[in-house]
């Protein structure tokens, strides 16, 4: 236990550059008090003292205003930044050396049973704010930015941004989208819908007018728009 602890000192010292003392960091990091806290009561989830883990993980929440289901498996040297408002999952999985920032959820969609939680790999971070919900798996080495919405399956080595999240690097390497549709954005698909069926009225009237179709007018300018090839 207090090897696990001075670990996690450890960790905090190497990725908080306000850290200083050992002794502050006991007293006054909330991540490190839920962290340890989560311990205890997952011990004592997993021999079945169901009860009075999830009892003393609320208090642990009132406290730290970071809410750690018991039930979750969590990994070493985890680091919780600031912590306000994080929310970690039943079955989520965290796997080592990861970093959370305030404002994180790793939680359900609301439409599962089971393992309905993801799963993170080692040696991810994940920015203030972002929400990865459902049964699925960030890989290693990944990064999430402040404020993504992860829905699918991130590959090792990947960073990923936005409203649902899209993939901008991996491997080091940037990543081109010349589809936008390949982001998944709900509002980009509608506009693109909308667009495609006001073009196909538009040459339905024409042909019965008697007159040939105008590709290049009016609504077709929106349509060439939303086809234009763009990076992220």
């Amino acid at each position: 236990m207090f090897r696990s602890m001075r670990e996690d000192i450890a960790a905090v010292k190497e990725r908080d550059p306000a850290a200083r003392y050992s002794l502050e960091l006991v007293l006054l990091y909330s991540g490190l008090h839920a962290l340890w806290g989560y311990r205890f009561h997952h011990w004592l989830w997993v021999r079945g003292w169901r009860f009075a883990s999830r009892a003393l993980s609320q208090w642990a929440k009132v406290i730290t205003g970071i809410e750690i289901h018991p039930g979750a498996e969590i990994g070493r040297r985890l680091f919780v930044d600031h912590g306000m408002g994080v929310v970690i999952g039943e079955t989520t999985i965290i796997g080592d050396d990861v970093t959370l920032y305030q404002g994180v959820t790793l939680g359900g969609t609301g439409k599962e049973t089971g393992k309905r939680h993801p799963t993170i790999g080692n040696n991810v971070v994940i920015g203030a704010g972002a929400k990865v919900l459902g049964n699925i798996t960030v890989g290693e080495n990944c990064r999430v930015g402040a404020g993504s919405v992860v829905l699918r399956d991130v590959p090792d080595n990947s960073t990923v941004v936005g409203v649902p999240a899209h993939i901008v690097f991996r491997e080091g390497k940037r990543v081109v989208i010349t589809d936008p549709k390949q982001i998944n954005d709900p509002l980009s698909e509608a506009l693109a819908a909308v667009a495609n069926e006001v073009r196909k009225l538009k040459e339905d009237v024409r042909l019965l007018q008697g007159r040939e179709p105008s590709p290049t007018n009016g609504t077709d300018k929106l349509q060439q728009v939303i086809d234009i090839d763009y990076q992220i």
